[in-house]
């Protein structure tokens, strides 16, 4: 019997080779099933993704025009809003939300058919469950969050503006100069990656608690509870490490 930690090992090494092959003798997951993934967590998923980054982007925004007003800086309030989203806010939020919604749902479908016998049945017919349920779904969130990133980064600046302009009086265009000139390739390019790092992580945990989950209807709701609690710290706990790094880089 394998332990969790060997568990998630053998996982990310099956969704490795699964890549591999994938790549070299063509996909082996069915396309509609492809879509459906794709959709859910594009389309689906850019409302919620925009309404939390505008607030979140408003929030930031307010503290800092608070605090900068007292010092007659009020303008670096766009300055403030430009690198925080771009750099941490919009990568971060976006995965937590991403996981509470897309995680929590391919945890649960899994969990399902774990339940059902449903991943039993695959492997009697001579199918790799990696290859049919895991890896659509890293592929989904590995090519969707990095576009939800970029939608969160103008929903971000977006709310920044709308507060900025009501409390401190700047004219659009001195804010929007102000904005483009703190956003560098460098705050893009980290946190654009940082994005692509957490949906690897979010879909390998939602998929490893949605295929380990007990045959039953509660350990449906244990694997979804599992998925989203892992998912988030998870991601936390990633950006920390990448906070760490970019500072001894220099970036």
């Amino acid at each position: 019997m394998l332990t969790p930690v060997q568990q998630a090992i053998t996982l990310l090494g099956d969704t490795l080779l699964a890549v591999w092959r994938g790549t070299r003798r063509g996909w082996q997951f069915r396309p509609q099933d492809f879509a459906r993934i794709l959709a859910d967590a594009s389309a689906r998923a850019l409302l919620i993704v925009l309404v939390v980054n505008v607030l979140v982007g408003a929030i930031i925004a307010f503290v800092g025009a608070v605090q900068l007003l007292k010092f007659g800086a009020g303008i670096f309030v766009a300055d403030l809003v430009a690198i925080a989203i771009s750099r941490e806010m919009a990568a971060v939020i976006t995965a937590v939300v991403m996981c509470g919604r897309t995680g929590a749902a391919f945890a649960a479908e899994l969990a399902t058919m774990q339940a059902n016998e449903e991943i039993d049945a695959l492997a009697v017919l001579g199918l790799n469950a990696v290859d049919y349920l895991v890896l659509p779904r890293v592929l989904t969130l590995l090519f969707m969050m990095p576009l939800l990133y970029l939608f969160a980064c103008v929903g971000g600046l977006v709310g920044g503006f709308a507060v900025s302009s009501s409390l401190l009086d700047l004219a659009p265009i001195a804010y929007f100069d102000r904005s483009v000139a703190a956003l560098t390739y460098t705050h893009l390019g980290l946190g654009f990656f940082k994005s692509m790092a957490f949906g690897l992580l979010v879909s390998l945990a939602a998929c490893f608690h949605g295929l380990y989950a007990p045959r039953n209807a509660a350990g449906v709701g244990s694997a979804t509870t599992h998925a989203v609690v892992a998912g988030i710290v998870g991601v936390i706990a990633l950006d920390a490490v990448f906070a760490v790094c970019a500072d001894a880089l220099g970036i």
